[in-house]
This record gives C-alpha cells, structure tokens and sequence, in this order.
C-alpha cells in the first residue's frame, strides 16, 4: 500500500517549518478626508452654497494633476435644523455636507493641499493616512524572503542531523501577506476646521508631513523531507 504524501516515514523523515518575513518601506500614498459643509435658510439654497462649495474644492484637488491618485465623493445630505416654537417645532435652517477623499503620490503638495483646504470656509479635514498601494512589489519581496527564510531554516535542521534537503512537500501562505496600515492622522493642533466667514489675510503656510514607513508581514508554512539520517 503507498504512503500518504503526508506521512513521514523513516525512509522519507519530514521537516515542517515556518517561514516569516518582516519589511519597512516608504509609503506611495497618502489619503485626507476632506469635509464640505453649508448653511442655508432653505433647502434650495443649502443645496446651491453646497454644490458651490463641493465644486470649488474639486477644482483645487484636481489642480495639483498627477499628484492626485484618485478622488472620490461620498454620500451628500442635507438636514433641517429644527427649534422650538410655542408648542411645534419649525426648521431654523438647513444644514448640508458631503464628504470627499482624496490619495496623492506627491507628499509635498500634500501639506500644500491639506493647508489650503483647511483654509476654506466650513471645510475641514483629516488625515493624513498612509499607505502602500496593493500592487507594490514590497508584498512580493516580503513573500520571497518569506519562503527563503523557511528553506534556509529546514537545511539548518537537516545540517543539524548530518543529513540534507530531498524534496518540498508542500508550501502554504499562512494569512497572506498583512500590511499594517499606519492609519498616522496628523496632531489635532496641526489640522484646522475653517466654520467662519472669511479667510485669513495671509495664506497659511503649508504643513511639513513627515511620512510613515509601513510594515509588510508575510508568513509561510512549509514542508520538505530529508535524506534519512545516521542517528
């Protein structure tokens, strides 16, 4: 009757390891969320300073070309701000916001960005979260290393029984490879939230970000047999 392919024999004694990799690497993008708000005594003219303001913001993104990834806008809404009456309630005013994201490649124009933003009128913003993208060839190199440090590690169990490697049974990745996202927002005191009529005389200066390296994990599982030993 033929071994199972998982069974060790003494003919075939099998060596079962792990192989882990851990990298640090710059990140390739950086995405803020960005906050659009507006008032307006009715619905019309909430929507309408929205929409004007949604549009303004757009522009000045889409401004900065090919530092910009990929923008995108999430759900509008617009919500009655009610107060009391008498005995009723009736809508003082109408109170809209839409929410945007914004990924760019080019991290000096970022603290250009993020400033000028924060500048405009009921806008604020958050961020930045760092990221690599999931294309990156950083996963691919941590899932190699991965596996060459599982090899490395079966011969130096076979080295240490006189024998050496025969064949791979078996490889299996093990969670994949999970990339620790540095969701790094910047301080409190370094984001502004501009709610107020007019903007400041002088344009601020943009903020110096610094960047946080991601770590990429990959593990492995692997299986090999040996050349019987003389124990």
């Amino acid at each position: 009757m033929a071994n199972d392919h998982h069974t060790a024999t003494p003919e075939a004694p099998r060596i079962a390891v792990r192989g882990e990799a851990h990298i640090e690497a710059e990140p390739e993008l950086a995405r803020i969320g960005i906050t659009v708000a507006a008032r307006g005594t009715d619905r019309r003219t909430a929507l309408e300073d929205l929409t004007r303001r949604n549009t303004h913001v757009l522009d000045l993104i889409k401004g900065y070309g090919d530092a910009i990834d990929k923008t995108a806008t999430g759900a509008l809404s617009i919500t009655p701000d009610l107060t009391k009456r008498g005995r009723g309630e009736r809508i003082r005013t109408y109170h809209g916001r839409v929410h945007i994201t914004a990924d760019l490649t080019d991290f000096t124009a970022l603290g250009e960005l993020t400033t000028r933003l924060a500048d405009l009128d009921l806008t604020s913003v958050e961020g930045p979260w760092w990221s690599l993208r999931p294309t990156s060839p950083v996963h691919a190199q941590a899932r190699q290393q991965a596996v060459r440090e599982a090899v490395q590690r079966a011969r130096e169990y076979a080295e240490a029984l006189g024998t050496t490697l025969a064949a791979l049974i078996e490889i299996a990745d093990i969670g994949a490879d999970e990339m620790t996202m540095a969701e790094h927002a910047m301080p409190r005191g370094m984001m502004r939230t501009a709610a107020y009529a007019g903007a400041d005389p002088e344009p601020a200066p943009a903020l110096d970000l610094e960047p946080q390296r991601q770590r990429v994990r990959a593990q492995v599982n692997a299986r090999f047999t040996m050349h019987p030993p003389t124990l």
